[in-house]
């Protein structure tokens, strides 16, 4: 048996104790927008997220409008695929956890060894515990997931140096039906002043809104290579992306003279019946 990898960022990015961590959660999502409906999406819940994965204080209500689209999926969606930026270790490529289970303060999640089955052997995909012992991006998402779907299995996924076709690769195979779900962790961008933060952030929304092939700059989010990834693969499957929230630091729980800027979008699937 490989080991849990124990939760590294609770107390700090989020709360430690599971109350206060549930209650935390349940305030997020009470005052999160309600979600869009799916129109003629071929599920009510999306087949793909952004998320952002700052401190709760700053990212969680962005991050909450997304979770709160996926609530329908309860009880239905089995897995969930995440992909975030290596923020801690330089790599290249795409790494697995080599763990059996990552644990939060609201119990641990399976991790999903089928779907680690079917990509190990993907050129770009290594086991590298070290590039997850530390890094926030994913970790910060687990807790939303047990509060919105319950008991459902994960597969995490660090990326590193890597093209988008890479993650758009990996993204393929674990593709599936709408009982599997794709989380892509990235914030927008950093440290810029409040206006120049809007601008440059709507910017980006409108690139990933309506796509035309131009690359999302690390400038841009820090997830910009599972991001390009995603869109690439979004477009193949036909996959609607909507925006369902966009501030900044400076909005929620910082200052406005450098900010991190937050977006939340849902990819909805188009239905295949008339």
């Amino acid at each position: 048996m490989n080991p849990i990898r124990p939760a590294a960022v609770a107390g700090t990015f989020y709360p430690a104790q599971a109350a206060i961590l549930r209650q935390n959660l349940q305030h997020h999502l009470h005052h999160a927008p309600a979600p869009p409906s799916g129109g003629q999406a071929a599920s009510p819940w999306p087949k793909a997220l952004i998320v952002p994965h700052a401190g709760y204080p700053y990212s969680g209500p962005t991050a909450a409008s997304a979770y709160r689209s996926l609530a329908s999926g309860r009880g239905k969606i089995q897995r969930v695929v995440l992909l975030g930026p290596a923020h801690r270790v330089p790599f290249r490529g795409i790494a697995l956890s080599g763990a059996d289970a990552f644990q939060t303060p609201l119990g641990a999640l399976p991790v999903d060894h089928a779907g680690v089955t079917a990509i190990a052997q993907l050129p770009q995909v290594l086991e590298l515990p070290i590039a997850h012992a530390q890094e926030h991006a994913l970790e910060v998402q687990l807790p939303f997931l047990q509060e919105v779907l319950g008991p459902v299995s994960i597969l995490p996924l660090v990326v590193g140096e890597a093209s988008p076709r890479e993650v758009a690769e990996v993204l393929d195979t674990l593709w599936d039906g709408p009982e599997s779900v794709i989380l892509i962790s990235s914030d927008l961008s950093h440290y810029h002043p409040y206006a120049e933060a809007r601008r440059i952030d709507n910017a980006t929304v409108r690139q990933i809104l309506h796509p035309d092939g131009t690359p999302i700059h690390h400038a841009q989010a820090c997830g910009a290579i599972p991001i390009n990834g995603l869109l690439q693969i979004a477009h193949r499957h036909r996959l609607q992306p909507r925006l369902l929230d966009l501030r900044n630091s400076g909005d929620t729980a910082g200052g406005r003279d450098a900010v991190v800027g937050y977006a939340a979008f849902a990819f909805f699937a188009e239905s295949t019946t008339p």
